[in-house]
């Protein structure tokens, strides 16, 4: 009998149901050809139903999560609606109640994508970020006081133990030892720890400590290196090729994520995961909801697919996981450009291609 994988869908705001639309698309067709099955299940948590209900997400919702094997993300995000509502509502809540403590974000630049890096190619990008996504700044310790008033005070506290470190750079040790073992050119570049030790003096030690306890003692076998965050940002412009695994904490991850995007072609091919090794993880395109493209079929649904194929990877179909990728490669080697509106193809003519691909492989 075959196998059947329980996918919560989320499409969200903006251009998120298109190109989820496209997602399903291809990794039905990845199914289909692998001999297993997929069932999808709907949730319409956003924008709409915020402005309509004012509800973001009911801890209803995160017990219904729990059953599924995967969750699948368009967007969040709407113009009319306070930043940070949706975000911490609806975003942090299933990071923080599903403790996906993982943020997995491949930077690959594939054949006949953009860069503005010069004389950079596909064999000088290709690295992964892990940031660690449930702990730090982002936990909300802190408040304000005197609010309003020219005496007024906020605070907000970046708050780390041991365990949420350990078990984070337990998955990039683990990552980069893969990868090594997958490909010699990775195997000659170290794992690389990245933070703000010089002046974070707290934290940055406890994760410098840390890391060079566990490389020591569990992984002799693998390089290590550490990068202060602003001179990791210099180096994934001026010599991306350095880098293979890089792990650091949540502030600093979100900040070069966004610039790992834009040296791999933009928003529009970076794909992200937000992972819970032992419980349940959501992909999800890295770009926004993009709200000016909505309904106009032109928005890139690649890094959608890419999501998508990342979430079959975790579920353990690699090959069919593998077979996406190949096929996304020869569609994006066909496309003008990764930009909304500029592809050389509509949204649904870009996941057409890359489904009949599939489907041939």
């Amino acid at each position: 009998m075959a196998k059947t994988y329980n996918i919560a869908v989320i499409p969200g705001d903006g251009t998120g149901p298109e190109v989820v639309r496209e997602g399903i698309k291809v990794i039905n067709a990845a199914a289909a050809k692998g001999g297993f099955r997929l069932e999808f299940t709907e949730f319409d948590f956003g924008a709409a139903r915020y402005l309509k209900t004012g509800e973001t997400l009911p801890d209803s919702a995160i017990e219904e999560f729990r059953k599924f094997d995967t969750m699948f993300l368009g967007a969040i995000g709407h113009p009319e609606v306070k930043p940070g509502i949706l975000e911490t509502g609806i975003l942090l809540k299933i990071r923080f109640a599903l403790d996906q403590y993982i943020n997995l974000r491949p930077v690959k630049l594939y054949p006949n994508v953009e860069t503005p890096l010069k004389d950079k190619g596909p064999e000088h990008i290709d690295f992964v970020v892990i940031r660690e996504n449930t702990g730090g700044i982002y936990t909300g310790h802190g408040g304000a006081t005197r609010i309003g008033t020219s005496e007024e005070i906020a605070t907000q506290l970046m708050v780390y133990d041991r365990r949420t470190v350990d078990r984070c750079l337990k998955y990039a040790f683990e990552l980069k030892k893969k990868r090594n073992a997958k490909d010699p050119k990775y195997a000659a570049k170290p794992i690389t720890l990245i933070h703000k030790r010089n002046v974070l003096t707290y934290c940055g030690d406890l994760w410098y400590r840390a890391f060079e306890e566990m490389g020591a003692e569990q992984y002799p076998e693998l390089k290590r290196d550490y990068n202060h965050v602003d001179a990791a940002n210099m180096w994934f412009v001026k010599n991306p090729e350095w880098f293979d695994v890089a792990v650091t904490e949540n502030l600093f991850g979100d900040i070069i994520t966004d610039l790992g995007a834009m040296i791999q072609g933009g928003l529009g091919v970076a794909s992200g995961g937000n992972i819970n090794p032992e419980g349940v993880s959501m992909f999800e395109p890295m770009g926004g909801s993009a709200p000016k493209y909505a309904g106009q079929n032109v928005i890139n649904p690649m890094a959608a697919i890419g999501a998508a194929m990342m979430m079959l990877d975790a579920l353990g179909e690699t090959k069919s996981s593998q077979a996406i990728e190949a096929a996304m490669i020869e569609v994006m080697k066909k496309m003008k450009s990764q930009a909304a509106g500029r592809m050389g193809y509509s949204t649904t003519e870009v996941g057409d291609m890359i489904a009949e691909l599939v489907a041939k492989s």
